[in-house]
């Protein structure tokens, strides 16, 4: 992370830059960022995006939170994608205290909707992330649910052609566009996908059964995966101790409450002097 501050400091002024241009040419009365750090203006509303308003890295979370919140104080509004503390899906990463920041949790935010639709495969395998871990965790996949006597759909992630062997129970798809993927999960008895904030939201949307496996070192997913065993019994496992015959040990009728995207439009009044 280190390593990463002058690449994400350049970015910052380049962005701030374009914005101030912008802002002029353009006329704008508003501005919405979804985790740009140098997306906004003191000229007009602006606002970020984000459930993580404390950033998890381990021994200096209490620096990189430091950090974030002190840009977020530069905002005038910050929308958190997720409901009131009861019921939240990020817990702790949204929960701060501070008179200087303005936060407003938004609910939910999903591209799908809930349906009913008949179970066409038994377990979906839905990938992301970055490499080199994405490819570890499908090679261990493809392995594990060799001798599996269900069907599997394996959706990959990639945008790549390449192609895997992969035993006869299988079907493999690299990548799905949002209606194919709505429909996909919604067809399947079990879906195993990363912890993901963004996964767990579409998940939490379409209430089917999961068992989160969180990245290896991203300490936001294993953190998500942990509170959301604890809030609502989701099951979950470390990459490093997956293996076919554990699931079996999981209740799979844990599910998350009923949520559903109900984003209010009043947010929008703060772009109009209201």
């Amino acid at each position: 992370m280190l390593l990463q501050i002058p690449t994400i400091i350049s970015a910052v002024l380049k962005e701030k830059k374009f914005i101030a241009n912008l802002v002029v040419k353009e006329s704008i009365s508003g501005i919405i960022s979804d985790n740009r750090f140098g997306v906004y203006s003191s000229k007009i509303p602006s606002v970020y995006i984000t459930h993580q308003l404390n950033v998890l890295s381990g021994n200096s979370t209490w620096l990189t939170s430091k950090i974030h919140q002190k840009i977020l104080k530069k905002f005038n509004e910050i929308w958190v994608p997720d409901v009131i503390s009861k019921y939240s899906l990020s817990g702790e990463l949204s929960n701060i205290q501070s008179k200087r920041i303005h936060i407003k949790r938004i609910g939910v935010l999903s591209r799908f909707n809930s349906k009913e639709i008949q179970k066409k495969q038994d377990v979906l395998l839905l990938l992301s992330g970055v490499e080199p871990q994405r490819t570890l965790f499908e090679n261990m996949l493809v392995k594990e649910f060799s001798n599996f006597k269900g069907n599997v759909l394996l959706v990959r992630g990639v945008l790549n052609k390449t192609e895997i062997k992969v035993p006869s129970n299988f079907t493999v798809i690299n990548y799905l566009l949002v209606t194919e993927l709505e429909k996909a999960i919604q067809q399947s008895n079990l879906v195993i996908a990363r912890s993901g904030y963004s996964t767990i939201m579409d998940l939490a949307v379409l209430n089917v059964n999961v068992l989160f496996v969180p990245t290896p070192k991203q300490y936001e997913q294993e953190y998500l995966a942990e509170h959301l065993n604890k809030k609502y019994k989701i099951p979950f496992l470390n990459q490093k101790d997956f293996k076919l015959e554990s699931i079996n040990n999981f209740n799979k009728k844990g599910k998350f409450k009923s949520f559903k995207t109900t984003l209010p439009l009043n947010l929008f009044n703060l772009f109009q002097g209201k």
